[in-house]
């Protein structure tokens, strides 16, 4: 078979098997998008307030974001403006001082109430008392907030509501939702107070400055199922944004405190780094395992030997005796205390004979015959003569 004729059946199998299965495809296969809302990243995983940050810089004005309020870093200067999502109660005396003192010469200040039901909270904090508003007696309620597009909008369903008595030097300006007739619950959730130069507004939730959507709780039986509290991607709460930072809007720079902390070293490493600590951990423990002792039942101990050191010793000895050997046992005995004798007074083993015992007995302070005695090795047979010497061979080592 040619070369060509082999390329030819080839291509005309692709041609049988492939247009097939191209026609079966497209008639079975249709193409979709979709779109996929990845997580947040960065600053804006911990910011709450990242995109408002973003599209004020956007905008052309100077922002500055901080976890908590630290007036010995934040340079406030009269015409900014501070958006304090940080829970007021937590602020200290002198840091609320401060800060109407900041106000009074110019600055604008937007604080929320405190988050959570009102048993929650010991009270308002220093700030919010100094600026007369109690919302210990007031609990949460949607207030409607009219907008073209959708007139049963509303808003701060989750926020708690608010009294205030302006305490003097300062004065109320404008307010929402007290008395308000379309309104479940009494007490205001906006209020606008001029105090100095500067204002504080206070509202009962800032969820519609965040970036991130939640579903909202709607406490009022006209309010619409399925609404949702967008943050900034929601027109009205864009509008309610810019209308809170009307008053200083583009004069100043903008203080964003998002009342947060960005996730520490150990959350990130439990988080994140799992791909490299799970197998670190699996294989610490499998050398654990291989190094820790058997399970199960516990071993029974090893026999012990049925005779100590001391029963050899003797057993020996008497091997000895029975043998005949008895002068050997005296000249270990004499050789050990000469080894010690050598050590403890070499002058006294350097000697032979009588001026050797006599140097013995000095040395000892025992009579010259008992030492001659104990130097002289016994008859073969004398036991008790065997005995008796090496008693006092014994006794003589010990006292060197």
């Amino acid at each position: 078979m040619s070369t060509r004729l082999r390329w030819l059946l080839v291509m005309l199998g692709v041609l049988v098997l492939g247009v097939p299965l191209a026609i079966l495809f497209l008639r079975t296969h249709h193409r979709v998008t979709e779109t996929e809302h990845l997580p947040p990243q960065g600053e804006a995983r911990y910011n709450p307030l990242y995109v408002l940050g973003q599209a004020l810089r956007a905008d052309g004005i100077e922002v500055h974001s901080q976890p908590r309020v630290d007036l010995t870093t934040m340079t406030l200067q009269p015409h900014d403006t501070l958006v304090l999502l940080q829970d007021t109660a937590t602020l200290p005396p002198p840091t609320a001082r401060a800060l109407l003192a900041w106000v009074a010469q110019g600055g604008h200040l937007i604080v929320r109430t405190p988050p959570g039901a009102p048993a929650d909270t010991d009270g308002n904090g220093p700030l919010l008392d100094a600026l007369g508003v109690d919302s210990i007696d007031y609990g949460s309620g949607c207030q409607p907030f009219h907008v073209r597009d959708d007139e049963q909008h509303v808003e701060f369903c989750n926020g708690r509501r608010f009294g205030v008595e302006p305490p003097a030097g300062m004065r109320l300006e404008r307010s929402w939702g007290e008395d308000d007739a379309d309104s479940d619950a009494y007490g205001r959730v906006f209020a606008r107070l001029r105090h100095g130069q500067g204002s504080v507004d206070v509202v009962a939730d800032l969820e519609f400055m965040k970036g991130l959507g939640r579903p909202a709780v709607l406490d009022t039986p006209d309010a619409k199922p399925g609404n949702y509290v967008d943050g900034l991607h929601d027109k009205a709460h864009r509008d309610l944004t810019r209308y809170l930072l009307a008053p200083r809007y583009g004069e100043g720079r903008m203080w964003l405190v998002y009342g947060a902390r960005p996730p520490s070293l150990w959350n990130r490493i439990f988080y994140q780094g799992w791909p490299v600590w799970v197998p670190l951990l699996l294989a610490l423990l499998g050398w654990l395992w291989q190094r820790a002792q058997r399970m199960g039942s516990l071993l029974p101990s090893p026999a012990i030997e049925r005779r100590s050191l001391l029963e050899h010793v003797r057993a020996s000895g008497e091997h000895l005796l029975r043998y005949g050997k008895a002068p050997l046992l005296y000249d270990a005995v004499r050789r050990s205390f000469l080894g010690r004798l050598r050590r403890r007074a070499p002058t006294a083993a350097a000697l032979n004979g009588e001026a050797q015992v006599h140097a013995i007995a000095t040395l000892l302070h025992w009579p010259h015959a008992r030492v001659q005695t104990a130097l002289n090795a016994p008859a073969s047979q004398d036991l008790n003569g065997l005995r008796e010497r090496i008693r006092l061979l014994i006794q003589m080592r010990n006292l060197l």
